[in-house]
């Protein structure tokens, strides 16, 4: 029988494991929906008013797939899967098809992280790269589908962060304080701007979505690329590279995009123009990656050439990915 039941804070609504009866909707309060790892709970989401949990069992009664537990005191709506099946069976079959495969998807979708997360040494790491990849993709693709411009920037797109938090969570299955930590990662990076709203709202601006949407096509090629063929930026490559650019951005281009670096005046003004030295054996390490030409000595001038464009494109993507790396917890 529908109806309503309070949630006192720290107590469960259901746990992971629970035999279903019921899916709820969130009247007042705060839940939070926790995944058993180890012998600990990973936070998955936190859910308020107007949300729904433990719809999942409702089309194949298996158990609770994670546990909902009260932030604060909650009141919840009832509503009772025996009730909810008599209003079901009068739906068109196709809609109950289409409601059924969409949950057997998320099932599936479950099982295959869980499966994932146990044999998978980046879930040592916070922010791994194919968990960065996902969140960036994410933030993206719901930017485009449901943002609107933003007077922040030409390019600027805001979004919703309750539809982000949804589709981070429920469709594209990754734990919103991952999102949250990326997002907040980015806004170091000036690529987003998070504003609260209050009431645990917020809106979060998208400041160069070509950017974002560019590192996860080309990250995502990296990440599947065979690992003899990828070439591995370390951070003292990305300083080297940064001031390589900073020399060469202003030199002409032949037709193939290739500019001229001055090595001697790279070596010997860098201290003063970047702030920072560039060592003979830094540059000689980039040049043994590929990243740029053998050093050529032409009228006793010490010369290297450059893609500029490329250079350009690369250097705010090894930006993104070390960046992460720092993320705690």
């Amino acid at each position: 029988m529908t109806g309503t039941k309070k949630v006192e804070t720290g107590k469960y609504l259901f746990r992971e494991g629970d035999a279903p009866d019921a899916m709820y909707v969130v009247k007042s309060g705060k839940l939070v929906i926790l995944k058993s790892k180890g012998s600990s709970e990973i936070v998955l989401a936190e859910i308020g008013p107007g949300a729904m949990v433990g719809e999942m069992a409702f089309f194949d009664n298996k158990a609770r797939s994670a546990s909902v537990r009260a932030l604060k005191d909650a009141e919840v709506i009832s509503l009772p899967y025996k009730a909810l099946h008599a209003q079901f069976a009068s739906f068109p079959e196709w809609a109950k098809a289409i409601m059924r495969t969409v949950n057997d998807h998320l099932r599936t979708a479950n099982q295959r992280i869980k499966a994932l997360e146990s044999n998978n040494p980046e879930t040592d790491e916070f922010l791994g790269p194919h968990t960065v990849n996902k969140l960036i993709a994410t933030f993206c693709f719901v930017g485009a589908r449901y943002g609107k411009k933003s007077d922040k920037g030409p390019k600027a797109i805001e979004v919703s962060g309750g539809v982000l938090r949804d589709y981070t969570i429920q469709v594209f299955q990754e734990a919103t304080n991952k999102m949250q930590k990326l997002l907040q990662a980015l806004a170091e990076m000036n690529l987003t701007v998070i504003e609260d709203l209050g009431e645990g709202q917020q809106k979060i601006t998208n400041l160069d979505p070509d950017l974002l949407f560019a590192f996860v096509e080309w990250h995502n090629r990296f990440l599947f690329k065979r690992e003899e063929d990828r070439i591995l930026v370390q951070p003292v490559d990305l300083k080297v590279l940064k001031g390589v650019l900073h020399f060469v951005k202003n030199e002409p281009k032949d037709a193939k995009g290739l500019a001229k670096l001055n090595v001697t005046k790279l070596l010997t003004e860098a201290p003063t123009q970047l702030g920072y030295a560039i060592k003979p054996e830094e540059l000689d390490g980039v040049i043994a990656k590929g990243l740029m030409s053998e050093k050529t000595i032409k009228n006793d001038l010490i010369e290297a050439q450059i893609q500029v464009d490329d250079l350009e494109k690369t250097i705010p993507f090894w930006e993104i990915i070390f960046k992460m790396k720092t993320v705690q917890r």
